[in-house]
Parts: structure tokens; C-alpha cells; sequence
């Protein structure tokens, strides 16, 4: 196989991340800054009007495996619920106001962010020799900012973002959006993650090689799938190219 590309996910893959999104300091935190803006809702009230909304925009999108937009719930809820105060804000802080409150969630929902081990390294001597591009499941407003959080931001194009899209891996649209962008065939690429299902299973519908890193984190197993290559180390991707430019 000669390799030309090399497409990643994140989470779980280059950077071992704990959030709860679940927990109710979280909803303090929202529930605190739209008091700013004028909306008096309680934390639980917003806890129950946030999943409310990601359910019928679920429910909306019909795709199998669909997606949610986390900055149009806070639009939405915004929307609901903006008071005499909340309209008469200058209309360039309503406008950015869905984006700050998404990426305030994610911040107070997250615990832990940090690549893995070598990542760094090993993407900095891949990136020399090919080009790199990301496809995950998530949003834009966490997962733009977090790659930028641990430096690894500039090593990708492209970054494909399932909340952009309305639906996750292992649909494969998103792989399909990923090799439309970098103008290479199925063949010619390899897909590296750490689930089973929506990574391998998901690249390999479309053709692609896989190489399976079995972090922390993902599905370790499903039934009727096994990927091309099994590393337990991030730098053993070397290897792995190797393993296959030799066949």
C-alpha cells in the first residue's frame, strides 16, 4: 500500500480528555452567566431544558446516527427564554452569546485534557511526509479550541467536525467529506482511532486501512470488526506505516 494520508480522530486518540457533562456544577455555571444576560432560569431548569433540547434536535435530524449542535441549543434557549433586558444587549454580544455560552459548558464539564504520551513527536515527523486531517464526533466550539489547547491545531487539514454535519461516525459521509477535501481514494489513506465501532468499523465501510490504538478510552471491541493494525503506544504508528508501505 502506499500511503498518502493520514486521518485521525481525537478523543481518545491524540488527547486523553474527562469531561461530565451531567454534572450540576456545570449547569451552575450556565445557569450563573445568562443571569448576566437577563434570563432567570435555575441550574436544574437549565440542565432539563439543555438535554430537552439535544433530544428533539436528535429526534429531528432522522439520520441513525445523528448529531446534536450544542450552539443551537443555547440559541435556542436564549431564544425561548431573552427578556426586555436580554434583547436591548448590543446586538454583536447576542450574536457571539450561543458560542460563549457552548464553550463555557464544555469548560466547566471538563476535568482532564492532555495528549497521549508521544503524540506530539510522532505527528510532527508525519506531518513532514504527509498530509494529516481529522475526523471526529463532537462540536467545532470544543473540539477546534481544545486541539489548540495541546498544540496539535496546525498539524490538520482537514478538520471534520460531526456537529457540523448533523451525524456521527461511523456514518460514511464524514469519511467521504474528509477524502473529498484531501483528493485522495479510500485506498491511499489510513484512519487511526480508538473505537472499534464508529473508527474501524466506520473507515473501513469506505475502504480504508485502519489502525486500531487501544487507549483509555472507546469501544475495545465489536463483534465482525478487526482493524488492519493494533498499536498500544502512539509512536508505534511509525511502525504501523511501515508495516503497511511494505506490503
Amino acid at each position: 500500500m502506499i500511503v498518502k494520508g493520514i486521518i485521525f480522530d481525537i478523543n481518545g486518540t491524540l488527547s486523553d480528555i474527562r469531561t461530565n457533562e451531567w454534572h450540576d456544577d456545570v449547569y451552575r455555571v450556565i445557569s450563573n452567566l445568562l443571569s448576566y444576560q437577563g434570563i432567570a432560569l435555575g441550574p436544574g431548569v437549565v440542565k432539563d431544558i439543555y438535554f430537552q433540547i439535544m433530544k428533539e434536535q436528535r429526534t429531528a435530524r432522522g439520520d441513525r446516527h445523528r448529531e446534536f449542535d450544542v450552539v443551537g441549543i443555547f440559541r435556542e434557549i436564549i431564544t425561548q427564554y431573552a427578556t426586555d433586558f436580554t434583547r436591548a444587549l448590543p446586538r454583536e454580544k447576542l450574536e457571539q452569546l450561543p458560542l460563549l455560552l457552548a464553550e463555557t459548558h464544555r469548560a466547566a464539564s471538563r476535568f482532564r485534557l492532555q495528549v497521549y504520551p508521544g503524540v506530539e513527536d510522532t505527528l510532527r515527523q508525519l506531518h513532514r511526509k504527509f498530509p494529516l486531517a481529522i475526523i471526529s464526533d463532537g462540536q467545532t466550539a470544543y473540539a477546534v479550541p481544545e486541539l489548540n489547547a495541546v498544540g496539535l491545531l496546525d498539524y490538520f487539514d482537514p478538520i471534520i467536525i460531526s456537529g457540523d454535519f448533523g451525524y456521527r461516525k461511523p456514518d460514511p459521509r464524514l469519511f467521504t467529506a474528509a477524502l473529498t477535501a484531501m483528493k485522495m481514494e479510500a485506498s491511499e489513506v489510513l484512519f487511526v482511532g480508538n473505537d472499534m465501532y464508529r473508527d474501524v468499523h466506520g473507515a473501513q465501510r469506505v475502504g480504508m486501512k485502519t489502525v486500531f490504538f487501544r487507549s483509555n478510552q472507546g469501544t475495545q471491541e465489536k463483534e465482525g470488526v478487526a482493524p488492519d493494525y493494533i498499536i498500544h503506544n502512539f509512536p508505534d504508528l511509525l511502525d504501523a506505516i511501515r508495516f503497511f508501505e511494505d506490503r
